[in-house]
């Protein structure tokens, strides 16, 4: 990881995610936090990633940000390493393996969709790292970083295009709980 940590950033810890002068509770991907990331192990990768998009649901809240846009009926998230389209915000009818966006559940009503192996997707690395919802405290996500609903919405109100997720090397191999 290069650079120097501003105080705009998203830092995670051991503690939580430091931002905005605050310790955020989240939670962490189920296969704690990896350098190595691949697609499936459940892994939070280790470095500086950028909030390149934000994503809500209209119909359950409202526009969170300026820059945040509504997740529409057939938008979905393509983690098949194999198709041209893999870590893509693609929409339905698609045939190879993705992800729903606009769930029945609430995990993703609001998402920041992070720049890890994106746009330039390399097959295999892991798709799909978002800050989203939390199903509830402590239990972890596929590789995302989750929060409680209202602390979500907090971040998303502060947060400007390009802010930096930085998960720190020395996190390497940490599995929370």
């Amino acid at each position: 990881m290069s650079g120097v940590v501003s105080p705009d950033d998203l830092v995670l810890t051991r503690a939580g995610l430091r931002f905005a002068g605050r310790l955020w509770p989240c939670v962490i991907g189920r296969g704690g936090v990896r350098a190595g990331k691949r697609e499936g192990d459940g892994a939070t990768p280790v470095g500086v990633h950028r909030v390149v998009a934000m994503l809500y649901r209209p119909d359950r809240m409202a526009r969170p940000a300026f820059w945040a846009e509504p997740i529409g009926l057939g938008d979905l998230w393509c983690d098949d390493s194999a198709s041209p389209a893999y870590n893509q915000l693609v929409r339905a009818p698609f045939t190879p393996s993705h992800e729903t966006m606009r769930r029945a559940d609430p995990l993703y009503d609001l998402v920041l969709i992070t720049d890890w192996n994106w746009p330039e997707a390399e097959p295999g690395r892991g798709s799909a790292i978002f800050l989203h919802q939390w199903r509830r405290p402590g239990y972890p996500t596929a590789g995302c970083v989750g929060f409680a609903p209202e602390d979500l919405r907090e971040i998303a109100g502060r947060l400007l295009p390009g802010a930096r997720l930085v998960v720190p090397e020395p996190l390497d191999g940490w599995r929370a709980g």
